[in-house]
C-alpha cells in the first residue's frame, strides 16, 4: 500500500528548544487546522542537552502528523536542516526556526510563488529584498552592524543580490531540496548561504517574500557565529571554484 502524497513538510531544527517548542508546535497545529493540504512536521534534533527530544515525543500525542528525528549528537544547524530535508516526504519542504520568529502563516505568501513556477522561496527581513519586510523588535545595534557588514561580504563572495540570506524560513520543491541538500557540506551557520549559492548554480528560480520577523532575545546565535559565517562563505566560494559540489 502506497503512502498518501504529502504537500508540505516543515522541518524544525532543534538544539536546546525544550522551553520554546510547545508554543511553536501549538501554533503550527492552529495554522494547519484550517488548511486544505496535507502536511507533516519534522522535529530534527541536533544532539540537545536539555529535554527537547522528550518534550517533542510527549507532544506527538497532541500534534498531528509529527515526526521526530532523534539524534543525540550535536553536529550543527546546517547538518540538521540537511538531514531533515532529505528525510522529508513533502512536495514542498520548508525549514522554520523553533522560536517561530517568522510565523508559519508566512507560508501563505510562498504558495502562490510555487504555483507560478518558483523552485525556492525564501523569507527576508530586509525591505531591499521584499517591500514590507520588517523586524518588530530590532536586534541590538552591534548585531545589526555585524549583520549588514557581513551581508555585503556575502554578496561579493557568494550570493549577489540577496540582502538577507540568514532568515530561518526557506522552502524548496522536493527536487530542488534533494539536489541542493545532497550536495551541501556546511554543517554550521553558513549553510543558508551555501544552499542559496547552490540554488543559483543549479539554475533554480528563487522567489522572496517579506518577513514580519519577531526577534527572540533567547536566540542561540552567538556573536562569534557572525565570524564563522564569513569563514564559511569563503569556503563555499572555494568549493564552487574547485568543483567540490559535483555539479
Amino acid at each position: 500500500m502506497t503512502e498518501p502524497d504529502i504537500y508540505l513538510s516543515v522541518i524544525v531544527p532543534a538544539y536546546n528548544e525544550g522551553a520554546r517548542l510547545p508554543k511553536t508546535l501549538r501554533r503550527f497545529e492552529e495554522y494547519f487546522s484550517s488548511k486544505p493540504f496535507s502536511y507533516e512536521i519534522l522535529i530534527a534534533a541536533d544532539g540537545p542537552r536539555d529535554n527537547t527530544i522528550e518534550i517533542a515525543k510527549k507532544m506527538a500525542s497532541e500534534i498531528k502528523n509529527l515526526r521526530i528525528l532523534d539524534r543525540r549528537k550535536n553536529y550543527g544547524k546546517g547538518y540538521t536542516v540537511r538531514e531533515g530535508m532529505l528525510a522529508a516526504k513533502g512536495k514542498i519542504r520548508l525549514f522554520a526556526d523553533a522560536d517561530n520568529s517568522t510565523d508559519i502563516a508566512h507560508f501563505d505568501m510562498m504558495r502562490p510563488l510555487f504555483d507560478k513556477g518558483y523552485d525556492v522561496v525564501i523569507a527576508s527581513r530586509d525591505p531591499k529584498d521584499a517591500p514590507g519586510a520588517r523586524q518588530q523588535f530590532p536586534q541590538p545595534f552591534i548585531k545589526r552592524l555585524a549583520g549588514n557588514m557581513g551581508n555585503l561580504f556575502v554578496q561579493i563572495v557568494a550570493v549577489s543580490g540577496i540582502w538577507d540570506t540568514q532568515c530561518g524560513f526557506k522552502a524548496f520543491r522536493a527536487e530542488a531540496a534533494q539536489n541542493i541538500f545532497s550536495r551541501s557540506k556546511i554543517n554550521k551557520w553558513g549553510f543558508d548561504i551555501e544552499v542559496l549559492a547552490l540554488a543559483r548554480t543549479l539554475h533554480y528560480k528563487i522567489g522572496i517574500i517579506p518577513a514580519n520577523w519577531i526577534n527572540d532575545p533567547s536566540s542561540h546565535v552567538s556573536f562569534f557565529a557572525y565570524f564563522q559565517v564569513l569563514l564559511e562563505t569563503v569556503k563555499i566560494r572555494w568549493n564552487l571554484m574547485r568543483g567540490k559540489y559535483s555539479l
